[in-house]
């Protein structure tokens, strides 16, 4: 069904609001987000549960206070590296996908695809499913004081937190946002309040636990902090993710980056500061959840308020890896490299409906394995890969693409510099665990075949050909979506 059938079936099948929706506007992704859209996407999408409940990889492979406190700093500037990277792939690039859109136009189909089918059909859907089932653990340990809640209430209630964010999703990119902002500002008052108590600690004198005792010297264990790091930082460029939808991107993209980096390295570091001015090395390496162990110990009563903060900021997580998750499909589905549907707009709500209502149904599906977090460790160097690679795009369109118009203009020691630390990142990886390495590698290759039979092989048999036709023009009926338009000021 063509764009031009379809609107004709809605004017007709519709009500008349939604014809004219159609005949009367341009039916696409529209810049609705602010600068404090961007930001919180950004803050929301990095802090989720980790730093509440597990700071202590880093401190596992450093041994110390101190060193931990340098690798968390490292890792915030390395992070703001990238990002500055990001902000000119970002503003010479302005498409929706980030990495995905910037390796397509430097490398071709075929490595774009890789990044696509592992991120999409692994990477963020059972990222999303792990942080709702932490939303539900959390929503209900109240309950279950004594022991963990029952596994069917946990699925019940994240199946119930994911479609409650996906149809928020699907009818206004504003109440996403609305929802982004919210619980952002809730997960950074909470840790606010960590962060003071810590800073009252300190001025009564408890900074015994703040030296270099313990430090490690083994190379590899300190690379290995940096990865345990970086992973809390994740999520920096979320917003690339959604550029199409960001007023002013140019303007707005590096100082949303910039400003949430910054933010979010002074948060953690302070965070970390404040959990040692009371638990030791050892209390936090035993602890199953730091920021409730430190809690215990402070706030008597109180208490309740660290699970009730892990509760928002996972919601809050969810919202965000849903929302920017839903435009890489969709941006996916505009390079043909995903069915077309995923690439329509619903024109009431001029939201991609059917992408959100996929990534919500493949996290469900996932919610339902039992090793989902070993899938997510056999596939996590890869997102290091990617990112890397994205940021090899910079030096390669210098030379390929040299008048491109680049409103922000790094100096190359930036990317080169981040391109070998993610190198070296990479290979302590693999060196530490060749077999989850070894597993992740052939995870990534079974986009081949994929890509050679519905991507690459292009003249499909006619029935098969004519069923995808009439499986598409019947979701595009059912979900009032059309293929988006071009805006005039595009």
């Amino acid at each position: 069904m063509t764009k031009e059938d379809y609107k004709a079936v809605s004017q007709n099948d519709t009500s008349k609001s939604a014809g004219d929706k159609v005949g009367d506007d341009v039916v696409c992704l529209k810049p609705k987000m602010t600068l404090i859209n961007g930001i919180t996407v950004i803050v929301g999408s990095i802090i989720g549960s980790g730093i509440f409940i597990s700071p202590k990889g880093v401190l596992k492979e450093t041994g110390s206070v101190g060193l931990s406190l340098v690798v968390w700093v490292a890792c915030g500037v390395f992070s703001m590296v990238g990002a500055y990277c990001y902000a000119e792939l970002g503003c010479m690039i302005t498409k929706t996908g980030a990495d995905y859109a910037y390796i397509m136009d430097s490398f071709g189909p075929f490595v774009a695809f890789l990044r696509l089918w592992i991120e999409c059909m692994i990477v963020r859907p059972c990222s999303q499913a792990i942080v709702a089932l932490t939303f539900a653990v959390y929503v209900l340990r109240p309950f279950f004081p004594y022991c963990d809640p029952p596994k069917e209430a946990q699925l019940l209630l994240a199946c119930i937190c994911i479609c409650v964010l996906t149809f928020v999703n699907c009818w206004n990119v504003k109440w996403a946002t609305r929802v982004q902002d919210f619980f952002t500002y809730g997960k950074l008052l909470a840790l606010l309040m960590i962060i003071v108590t810590g800073i009252v600690q300190l001025c009564r004198g408890y900074v015994q636990h703040f030296t270099f005792e313990g430090s490690e010297h083994d190379f590899t264990k300190i690379g290995l902090s940096f990865y345990s790091g970086l992973f809390a930082y994740n999520g920096w460029n979320y917003l690339n993710f959604v550029i199409e939808e960001l007023k002013e991107p140019h303007k707005n993209l590096p100082k949303a980056i910039f400003i949430s980096c910054i933010l979010v390295t002074i948060v953690y570091t302070m965070t970390i500061v404040s959990f040692h001015s009371t638990l030791s090395v050892e209390e936090v390496l035993e602890a199953e959840a730091v920021g409730v162990t430190f809690a215990e110990k402070l706030y008597g009563w109180f208490t309740w308020i660290i699970p009730v903060s892990v509760a928002l900021s996972t919601f809050g997580g969810v919202n965000g890896i849903l929302f920017t998750s839903s435009r890489l499909f969709y941006a996916g589905a505009e390079q043909n490299q995903m069915p077309s549907l995923l690439s329509m707009i619903q024109i009431n709500h001029l939201t991609p409906t059917p992408a959100v209502i996929f990534m919500c149904l493949l996290s469900m599906i996932y919610l339902i394995f039992e090793d989902i977090y070993l899938l997510i460790n056999y596939v996590g160097f890869a997102t290091w890969l990617a990112i890397g690679l994205a940021v090899c795009c910079i030096p390669y369109l210098r030379w390929k693409e040299p008048n491109l118009p680049r409103p922000i203009k790094v100096n190359l020691i930036f990317p080169i510099s981040y391109i070998i630390a993610t190198i070296i990142i990479t290979v302590v990886s693999m060196s530490a665990d060749p077999v989850g390495t070894g597993m992740g590698t052939i995870i990534i290759l079974t986009g081949v075949p994929v890509y050679m039979l519905f991507i690459a092989w292009k003249n499909k048999p006619k029935p098969v050909q004519n069923a995808f036709d009439s499986l598409t023009s019947t979701l595009q009926k059912l979900l009032v979506v059309i293929p988006p338009e071009k805006r005039q000021d595009v």
